[in-house]
């Protein structure tokens, strides 16, 4: 059970159920304008806390620096939207549907009202009107002392990474004219004359006198081959890198305001 005094360290505190999986943050704390007892807690939900779920808190407790209530998470999130009026109140009929939604007998409720004691005086939550009538959402005000609290909602802006696109490499061949310059070497044919000399004689003589002949002589030459080698040049992959940008973002925040009216002043003042 949460008391008055314990509203101050669930507001804006984290919300588990009772297997340790965390709901979300309490947001708003609802009393009964009657007794005074905290009935309810809203939990925001959701990404970026979008969503707002009601649950009892009747059964829950405060353990260490969270709130710990008797439902799984999907039960609190799947709860039923419910009205509050400008007040902050929750109507009797909001009330009981949610009562209804998460199979807390009504007049179990009132029993439990009635154990209070002292403490909360015995049938002041009884009634469906006055049970489901509650102090201004989201505030300790409903505490009892004379102070107001004022409360503002703060902007929490987070992010979510998106799929901008996709890269992929392709290898594909093609064919290209390349030249390059050889030397090539051939024979050519040189007619070479000398002289009969003492040297040559006995050769130039060693023939036929007169005689007709025919000598040959077989030419070479070079001409290119061209073969190709595949042969490995470099390594491509595709990578990422991170780059980060500034993008300024704009929303809408809640204020509360507190004005006084003083004996000596008819125009309230914000404070």
């Amino acid at each position: 059970m949460i008391t008055q005094a314990q509203i101050p360290a669930v507001l804006d505190h984290p919300v588990y159920d009772a297997t340790g999986d965390k709901i979300g943050e309490a947001k708003h704390v609802f009393v009964d304008d009657v007794t005074g007892r905290p009935d309810w807690v809203s939990v925001k939900t959701g990404f970026f806390g979008s969503g707002e779920s009601f649950v009892p808190i009747h059964d829950a407790s405060v353990v260490e620096d969270h709130l710990e209530v008797p439902y799984p998470k999907g039960k609190v999130k799947e709860a039923p939207n419910v009205d509050v009026d400008a007040g902050g109140h929750l109507s009797a009929e909001e009330e009981r549907r949610l009562y209804e939604y998460y199979g807390i007998r009504w007049d179990s409720t009132l029993e439990r009202d009635d154990r209070a004691g002292d403490a909360y005086s015995a049938g002041t939550a009884g009634t469906a009107a006055d049970a489901g009538t509650v102090g201004t959402a989201g505030t300790a005000d409903r505490a009892a002392d004379d102070a107001m609290t004022r409360s503002e909602e703060e902007m929490h802006v987070g992010v979510e990474q998106l799929q901008t696109g996709k890269a992929r490499l392709r290898k594909y061949v093609v064919t290209e004219e390349v030249q390059q310059t050889i030397p090539l070497r051939h024979e050519e044919v040189v007619l070479e004359r000398e002289p009969v000399t003492d040297a040559n004689r006995d050769a130039a003589l060693s023939g036929p006198e007169i005689t007709e002949a025919e000598h040959e002589v077989t030419l070479h030459a070079e001409r290119p081959v061209v073969e190709t080698e595949v042969t490995p040049v470099e390594r491509v992959r595709l990578g990422t890198e991170e780059v980060t940008d500034e993008e300024t973002v704009r929303g809408r925040v809640r204020k509360e305001r507190i004005e006084a009216e003083l004996p000596d002043d008819e125009t309230g003042k914000d404070r």
